[in-house]
């Protein structure tokens, strides 16, 4: 799934193989090989396919993952918290102000 996710990101940036392994400072093989799951790649090098493509990887704990899944579909509010005009700020609205 990771490993999906990162492949999306290069191609929804318009990027090559080949240009993703020069960002990521990676051989374009290794990127190829990643991508089609014919090696299963050192974490460093899925944290520099990350840091190229602007992205973060955040390891969660399995048990806090349905948790974590609701909090960010519910863009950052408390699960129960009133929606609407009313309602205090959510955390990512909060965090896009600053």
């Amino acid at each position: 799934m990771l490993i999906d996710e990162l492949e999306n990101a290069r191609k929804a940036a318009g990027w090559s193989q080949e240009t993703l392994a020069e960002r990521a400072g990676l051989s374009r093989m290794t990127v190829q090989r990643t991508e089609s799951g014919q090696i299963d790649p050192r974490l460093s090098t899925l944290l520099e396919m990350a840091r190229a493509l602007g992205l973060e990887l955040m390891p969660v704990p399995a048990a806090l993952r349905p948790q974590l899944e609701d909090f960010v579909r519910s863009g950052g509010r408390v699960l129960g918290q009133p929606a609407g005009v009313g309602a205090p700020p959510s955390i990512t609205q909060t965090l896009e102000r600053t």
